[in-house]
């Protein structure tokens, strides 16, 4: 079996030494521009590939980000592919390790931590303050998506009250007053959520109604088919997330209940799912691409600033209107109320 072309090969067909192939596949000064195309070239003839892994070994900084995901979230790809983009323009690489059915957090963490990244970005984790006080002990960490406090860990996150507050508001001003809402379980993230719900109802002088849910569309279904089997329906639901929209949705339609005829529907996270024709979900946007920026900030900011206070920056969500919401049934729009 042929060996794997090394940077010695690429030196010795452009007659130059192998510190000169590295500055310019490093794209580091120094050589000529002659001599950077020789070696480019060279290079792609060979085939030859950096040993990413021997070239992090060799340097003291390695420039690696762990990032914490859960697989299952349409939500936390958006944001780790924007991440991807801005460690880069950063100089940075980025390492997954994810939580999925079998995996939990803990285990997760720990992969980050065996292959030494330099600082952590948690998307939405459910440890503890303390826990994260102590991860932050070990490395730098900056938790996506939830609020922490006691902890010195950098923070960048929706203010999830302003976007429950817009997704009521919206409801309330088409005529809404009985308005559920679908709990995400028993995460950080959710219990932000279901208490800007609970406030906001409150504010209205509402009657709040919270219906178990577990951020997931199974739990979506088994609330839609509790609701249709009922019969007592709201005329409004908000859910903690967008995969409890599509999963309510899907029951409701199963159910030949009528979205948004018969109960309108707000979601939370303006995923992809939320942008398909089908489902047309109103949805609340936390700005998945200005999170990433400011989380990648945030750990660079710590490693190549030297920063050593934490941090946390709250950016405000909006609301995205689709077809998934309307004036409930009983409700006569203005222009053709009766003289």
């Amino acid at each position: 079996m042929d060996q794997r072309p090394r940077l010695s090969d690429v030196a010795a067909r452009v007659g130059v030494s192998p510190a000169s192939v590295s500055l310019v596949l490093r794209g580091a000064p120094g050589p000529s521009a002659e001599t950077r195309e020789r070696v480019l070239a060279a290079a792609a003839e060979l085939g030859y590939r950096a040993d990413r892994t021997a070239s992090l070994l060799a340097r003291r900084r390695r420039h690696l980000l762990g990032l914490l995901l859960d697989v299952r979230n349409p939500f936390h790809a958006e944001l780790a592919e924007e991440i991807h983009v801005q460690a880069d323009r950063a100089g940075y690489e980025v390492v997954l390790s994810t939580l999925t059915r079998d995996r939990d957090e803990p285990r997760a963490i720990e992969t980050l931590l065996d292959f030494r990244c330099e600082a952590l970005l948690l998307l939405g984790p459910d440890a503890s303050a303390d826990e994260l006080g102590k991860l932050a002990g070990q490395v730098p960490c900056v938790v996506v998506g939830r609020m922490v406090r006691g902890a010195d860990v950098d923070v960048v996150r929706p203010a999830d009250d302003v976007g429950v507050d817009a997704a009521l508001d919206h409801l309330i001003g088409l005529g809404h007053s009985r308005i559920a809402f679908v709990d995400g379980g028993r995460g950080a993230v959710a219990a932000a959520r279901r208490q800007g719900y609970r406030r906001a109802m409150r504010r209205a002088g509402l009657p709040a109604h919270v219906l178990p849910g577990d951020h997931t569309e199974e739990g979506g279904i088994r609330t839609g088919r509790r609701l249709a089997a009922e019969g007592e329906l709201p005329t409004a639901v908000v859910t903690s997330n967008d995969r409890l929209a599509v999963g309510l949705m899907d029951a409701f339609v199963r159910a030949g209940i009528d979205v948004p005829g018969r109960v309108s529907v707000v979601g939370y996270d303006d995923s992809t799912l939320a942008h398909l024709a089908h489902i047309d979900l109103t949805s609340v946007n936390q700005d998945a691409p200005a999170q990433a920026r400011e989380a990648v900030l945030a750990a660079v900011s710590r490693l190549d600033g030297g920063r050593t206070m934490a941090s946390e920056i709250v950016l405000v969500p909006r609301l995205i209107v689709r077809g998934s919401t309307a004036p409930p049934e009983d409700v006569v729009p203005l222009e053709q109320s009766p003289p």
